[in-house]
């Protein structure tokens, strides 16, 4: 009896494994796919147990709640019933919020990049039962990935043995490169800006701004490095490059010219067409850019783009808080891309009689509606100074006619519904502290200062439990485990607001974060995002890579050069050699490492 007990026992964990357990997930991301017909477990080691157990590949899909493909794909693919049925029976399917494990995501990004020469999101892996990834992608069309689904199910039945020890050999081939390091001596300090500096110029568009010819994304880390080395050497063709480029994300379609705040990249090379989702840590690395930008260029219009988009932020991210939401969806509540966003001629002209249509095409390129039947962004048009003249009238009265045409857009546009992500992210809030710190003093807003120290008390008694940092906060309750960009943007946000409000009890709490990082992710062969590797392979590097966010090394690395902890101070100062070579090769996708060896304390030959 006991023996049959048993039996059904383990029928029925099975059973209950292959359930989509998704349903009321504290992540608003993973939430919304707890309908799916998919069987949808969450990422931890039991998932990894069950795959080795029924020796099943595993599928991971990695993505975030304002990505417009991520919906994409649920739509066509995570809610069709064969394709579950596949997913289900052959697979063991995880979903990630990329947002609560980053490290995970980060070690599947790097393989997808170096495997198919790009990535992005949704990000989805196929990995043996042991954690080896075999093959990845990103969005899939719904009849090819459930050909692929059909093709992996059958080579793994045959091969499976095969697949697991080629997948094996290729990751352990991969950590290789990731090493990189051929040269044993330091270029010089002027060597390393100069390849930087070549690097960056190399691939500066220099009739648009931005890098590469395709997409454009801010590419924050490389702008806030040039900016640096612009203050010391105002460099005639850097100087143009760097006004052109932020000039044009703050005039064109990267930015939100009604509601402010900056969307996350543009589609196309000209700046015009946004990726739609706004996300926080756009808004405050852009914020401290401009800020930063404003002073070594004497350029007090950029300090008016940082004001303008930590006010949205304030507004739209903070309002029902001390900290600031993660994100906005890029489609609205009908699922359109940027439906929230974009406005039809016959909208407009219903909403703004008269002049006030007339002012508002003219200031906002108002146009082209018969090519743009989604609708038309709003983008930096004629000043009111250049209507003013044009239109015989005087400013002011030119501007308090724009004013109430913004009211009115303003007004309707909160009647469409935009999907929020609204966790609360601690190192995303330490990068909102920050700006918000450097704002208040650079810009003198009481107001700035005032929300700073919300949003610090927020961190310090919500998100840090005297011990450790939790990765977020939902509803009340803590979320996730905190990585090394956590500790890294929250130890700075910390730092920025001691100098802004002289307390400096908060720059020894900095302190405390930054030998938790240290003893928490540091190992003998580098920096580890987690503290915690599930998977094998996941990389302990020398110095991390910038993405669209700062590298958390280098600020872990610059704050404890800069500590008055001795011991802090001694710890950065014996990495300073090692860092210095593994950025010196390629220090472009470097940049808050090279920054840091540029302007920090010490030296390359630093013991």
């Amino acid at each position: 009896m006991n023996r049959i007990l048993f039996f059904l026992l383990a029928f029925l964990a099975d059973a209950q494994a292959l359930e989509n357990r998704l349903a009321d997930n504290p992540s608003p991301y993973l939430a919304m796919h707890g309908q799916d017909p998919v069987a949808w477990q969450e990422w931890n080691a039991q998932a990894l147990a069950l795959a080795k157990k029924e020796g099943k590949l595993l599928f991971i899909s990695s993505g975030y709640f304002a990505c417009h493909w991520c919906h994409v794909m649920q739509r066509e693919s995570y809610s069709n019933p064969a394709i579950a049925k596949l997913l289900n029976e052959y697979f063991i399917p995880v979903k990630v919020d990329r947002e609560l494990n980053p490290a995970l995501d980060e070690h599947l990004i790097d393989f997808v990049q170096r495997t198919r020469g790009r990535a992005g999101w949704p990000l989805n892996v196929f990995l043996t039962p042991e954690g080896y990834p075999v093959v990845g992608m990103t969005y899939v069309p719904p009849e090819k990935f459930r050909t692929l689904l059909e093709r992996l199910q059958k080579m793994w039945q045959a091969e499976g043995e095969k697949v697991s020890r080629l997948a094996k050999q290729a990751l352990e081939v991969l950590v290789e490169q990731r090493k990189g390091q051929t040269k044993e001596s330091l270029v010089s300090r002027d060597e390393l800006q100069r390849k930087f500096l070549e690097t960056a110029l190399g691939i500066a568009d220099e009739m648009a701004g931005g890098f590469g010819q395709q997409s454009r994304f801010p590419m924050t880390p490389q702008l806030a490095a040039l900016v640096e080395i612009q203050a010391g050497e105002k460099g005639e063709v850097l100087g143009h490059f760097l006004r052109l480029t932020l000039d044009q994300m703050a005039s064109r379609g990267l930015r939100d010219h009604l509601g402010g705040g900056f969307f996350r990249y543009t589609v196309d090379p000209d700046w015009s067409t946004p990726h739609y989702e706004k996300m926080l840590y756009t808004q405050a690395l852009l914020a401290e850019l401009y800020l930063r930008a404003a002073e070594v260029f004497s350029e007090p219009a950029w300090a008016d783009v940082a004001r303008d988009t930590l006010k949205f932020t304030l507004r739209e991210m903070c309002s029902d808080g001390d900290a600031c939401v993660a994100s906005f969806s890029a489609v609205d509540d009908k699922g359109v891309e940027g439906g929230y966003y974009l406005w039809k001629e016959k909208e407009l002209k219903a909403l703004l009689p008269g002049k006030l249509w007339e002012l508002a095409r003219e200031h906002w390129q108002l146009k082209d509606f018969d090519t743009k039947p989604e609708g038309v962004l709003p983008m930096a048009g004629k000043t009111a100074e250049e209507l003013a003249k044009a239109h015989h009238m005087p400013v002011e009265q030119v501007r308090a006619q724009l004013d109430k045409a913004r009211s009115l857009l303003l007004e309707a546009r909160s009647k469409r519904g935009l999907p929020v992500d609204d966790k609360r992210l601690a190192g995303w809030n330490g990068l909102m502290l920050s700006a918000l710190s450097r704002a208040a003093v650079q810009l003198s807003e009481p107001d700035f200062l005032s929300r700073a120290e919300k949003l610090r008390d927020y961190l310090v008694k919500q998100l840090w439990d005297g011990k450790q940092l939790h990765r977020a906060v939902h509803q009340g309750q803590p979320v996730g485990q905190a990585s090394l960009a956590d500790y890294a943007y929250v130890a700075r946000g910390l730092k920025h607001w001691a100098r802004a409000s002289g307390r400096k009890e908060d720059a020894k709490l900095a302190d405390r974060l930054l030998e938790t990082a240290w003893q928490t992710f540091r190992t003998a062969q580098g920096w580890r995002s987690a503290s915690v590797a599930l998977l094998p392979g996941m990389p302990a590097v020398q110095a991390q890579e910038d993405g669209a966010l700062p590298a958390a090394s280098a600020i872990i690395m610059e704050l404890s050069l800069k500590s008055e902890n001795a011991r802090l101070r001694e710890q950065a100062k014996k990495l300073i050699p090692a860092t210095w070579l593994a950025v010196q090769d390629d220090p472009f996708w470097y940049a808050s490492s090279v920054r840091m060896l540029l302007f920090a304390q010490g030296s390359p030959s630093a013991d």
